[in-house]
């Protein structure tokens, strides 16, 4: 599935505090009365919030400053270092993300989120093994959150241990059966080892889900139009196309866990006239970043 901010992060930084809103005298009060620090750190947590909602609806560029600044007003609550940082790593900041998120944990060692993210940030920077060792910290402070796992499985994919990248896709799955990213990337692994049919009953279960989803759907088609069913696969793939066009960059397939053997599968399939022209129709629409937010 694509990269993002993570959907468990937004919703725990949005209910990690309550705080009262201002009123429409308050927020007029310019910063540069003489505040306590109570009320300094008040005013903080507001703006984090007002940052993540931001972020919940992408405006990144808007929600970074709020997010710095809300950690000058409030340098003690690890809420405003935990967003902050969950938005420089979002802004492929990685190592200031970082920075941030251990600020964080240094202040509140017992929030299970942050080292969630902060094994999501050593993933992006490739320290496969460090991720699994910060989520797996995060899990035995609150055990079987199904995107944890599904991270510590996408971590434990990319060094190569394909037993245990399916043990925790399984888990993920067991506990949100809906989750069909964790199902779709079972799929993944099973085409790398070349079971092609076990790959395709993972797809089919994930499309089962959310029939919108573009991911297993063309991985589908790929897989079917290899083994000879060729109008389905074309027509899958297609539909695929439509859907999200992203998919036809074999780059985001990579950034997305599509391995070498499925990668090339698709290139070729790519290259078929009929799916080029639906390459060429889709390109002429908006993209889904393009669109409403997720």
């Amino acid at each position: 599935m694509p990269k993002r901010i993570p959907l468990l992060s937004l919703l725990v930084l949005l209910g990690l505090w309550s705080v009262p809103q201002p009123s429409f005298a308050q927020a007029l009060v310019p910063y540069t009365l003489q505040l306590d620090s109570k009320e300094l750190e008040q005013q903080g947590l507001i703006l984090a919030q007002d940052a993540a909602q931001l972020a919940r609806f992408q405006q990144f560029e808007l929600a970074l400053p709020r997010a710095q600044l809300s950690t000058q007003l409030a340098p003690q609550r690890f809420q405003t270092w935990f967003l902050l940082g969950t938005l420089y790593v979002q802004s492929q900041q990685v190592d200031k993300g970082i920075t941030a998120l251990q600020k964080a944990q240094s202040l509140e060692p017992k929030e299970a989120s942050i080292r969630f993210s902060l094994g999501s940030a050593y993933f992006q920077q490739g320290k496969y093994q460090t991720a699994v060792s910060s989520i797996q910290e995060g899990l035995k402070l609150k055990p079987d959150v199904p995107e944890a796992l599904f991270d510590l499985g996408n971590a434990y994919y990319k060094l190569g241990n394909s037993q245990q990248a399916i043990a925790q896709y399984q888990k993920a799955a067991a506990k949100d059966p809906k989750f069909w990213p964790a199902i779709n990337n079972i799929g993944l692994v099973k085409y790398e080892s070349g079971d092609v049919e076990g790959a395709l009953r993972q797809w089919r279960a994930a499309n089962s889900l959310d029939s919108k989803a573009a991911e297993p759907l063309l991985a589908m088609a790929v897989a079917l139009y290899g083994k000879g069913d060729r109008e389905q696969g074309l027509r899958m793939g297609e539909a695929a196309i439509r859907i999200d066009n992203r998919y036809t960059d074999l780059k985001f397939l990579k950034d997305n866990l599509w391995g070498d053997r499925l990668i090339n599968d698709t290139k070729k399939f790519l290259q078929i006239p009929r799916i080029q022209a639906s390459i060429a129709e889709a390109k002429s629409q908006p993209s889904p970043s393009e669109m409403a937010p997720q």
